[in-house]
Order: C-alpha cells, then sequence, then structure tokens
C-alpha cells in the first residue's frame, strides 16, 4: 500500500464513521456542532487505531489526522440539539425550553399577556302586563283607551321615564272570538292606542315601538270568560 494510501485511509474510515453516526433518521444529530470535542477525541482514538493496523510509527499521524478530521465533520453537521425547528449552526439561543415559539435565529418570541374581554352586559327586560282581567282597557270592539286604562298606564310613567330605559315596545293580544284576522288588525290598533299615549305623557319617540299580535300568544283558557279576559292584554317590554 502507498505512503498516500496509509495516511488517507484513516481518515476516509474516519469519515465514514462519524458521519454515519452524525445523523438519526429523524432527523436529530448526536454528534454535532457542540459536540465537535467529543468527536475530536473519537476521531483521534480511531485515527490512531487505525494508522496502528499498518505500523507503529503510523498511530501517531493518525491519531492526529483523526482528530482534525473528527472535529471538522463534526463540526459540520448541522442538528437541532434543542429540538427547535432551528439548526443548532443558526441558533443563537440554544438550549430553548420544549415547546417554546421561536424565531428564525432560534430565539424564544415575546410572549404577551392575554387580556380576557370583559363580557357585555345582557340586556335587562321586563314586561308589564295590563289586562282586562282587572279594569277593562277597551270597550267592546273598540281600540281607544278607557279612563281606567289611562290611570293603569299612569302608574307606570315614571319607571317608563327613567333613564336607564333603553326601549319600550308595546305588544296588543285579543282573546279568540272572532276571526284571526281581524284579532290581529284589533290587536295592532290597540298596541298603537297605547304607544300614542305613552308619546303624549313625553316619552321618546326614538325609545317606542308597537305591534300586534291577535290571539295567537293566548295566557289563559279561551274557553272561559275568565281566560278570555287574560288574553286582552297589553304588554309593556322594557329594555334597560
Amino acid at each position: 500500500m502507498s505512503v498516500f494510501s496509509r495516511s488517507v485511509l484513516p481518515v476516509l474510515l474516519l469519515g465514514s464513521l462519524l458521519t454515519g453516526c452524525a445523523t438519526h433518521s429523524d432527523g436529530t444529530a448526536p454528534l454535532n456542532q457542540r459536540t465537535w470535542p467529543v468527536c475530536s477525541l473519537l476521531g483521534g482514538l480511531v485515527g490512531g487505531g487505525l494508522g496502528a493496523i499498518e505500523s507503529g510509527g503510523w498511530a501517531g499521524g493518525g491519531a492526529a489526522l483523526g482528530i482534525l478530521a473528527g472535529g471538522l465533520i463534526c463540526y459540520a453537521q448541522d442538528g437541532d440539539e434543542d429540538d427547535d425547528g432551528v439548526f443548532d449552526r443558526r441558533d443563537r439561543c440554544p438550549d430553548t425550553p420544549a415547546n417554546t415559539p421561536v424565531d428564525h435565529r432560534g430565539c424564544p418570541l415575546p410572549q404577551y399577556p392575554v387580556t380576557e374581554k370583559t363580557p357585555e352586559p345582557v340586556p335587562q327586560t321586563e314586561v308589564i302586563t295590563l289586562s282586562d282581567a282587572g279594569d277593562v282597557l277597551f270597550d267592546f270592539d273598540k281600540s281607544d283607551l278607557t279612563p281606567s286604562a289611562k290611570a293603569q298606564l299612569d302608574t307606570v310613567m315614571d319607571k317608563l321615564r327613567n333613564a336607564d330605559v333603553v326601549s319600550i315596545k308595546v305588544i296588543g293580544h285579543t282573546d279568540s272570538k272572532g276571526s284571526d284576522a281581524y284579532n290581529q288588525a284589533l290587536s295592532e290598533r290597540r298596541a298603537s292606542s297605547v304607544a300614542s299615549y305613552l308619546l303624549s305623557q313625553g316619552l321618546s319617540p326614538n325609545k317606542l315601538t308597537s305591534e300586534g299580535r291577535g290571539e295567537s300568544e293566548p295566557v289563559a283558557d279561551n274557553a272561559t270568560d275568565e281566560g278570555r279576559a287574560k288574553n286582552r292584554r297589553v304588554e309593556l317590554h322594557i329594555n334597560r
């Protein structure tokens, strides 16, 4: 074997050995830039051993070449020892704790405290019901308020004028006497009469709406006089 071959053989064998063990199949590198002293030591031992195969005189030279080759090969390996997704060669912040978000340099990204949003307050709704179960609100088949109905509305005006009131919806209801279409129209006219009276007492028109629901939402049995009286009602839905 020539002198050149004997001098290069340990280095080639050492390179193959270190390259083969430097990178695992999963991409991690047990031998990498940061472990070059270990690689140099390993290279020196392997190089010296391989050189000694040729002759005792080659052991020292093989060890020296092994130390140099081992360090260089290991330094050239790109591992990711802290498993942050950035190879060790470019990692400016080694030993980053696991599962820490990092930037392109491998340094932890700034973490900002999470501010919880304050839930918006749920609107408060109060329903005031005026029905024929007490004093009659409207004359038979009429939509004009009776004096008794106006008196009932006067008792709640202070509450309706309160500054925390956002809106007021006036909803008219009837009993089941008559056709659905007729009762729907009658309930709308009666709700409108109540809304007009509230406006005459100083309520803001921007806060006030009215609608009729006819006989569709009974609260009592329409088969009795008492039940029908309860169903003939006007509801004030107050939203705060």
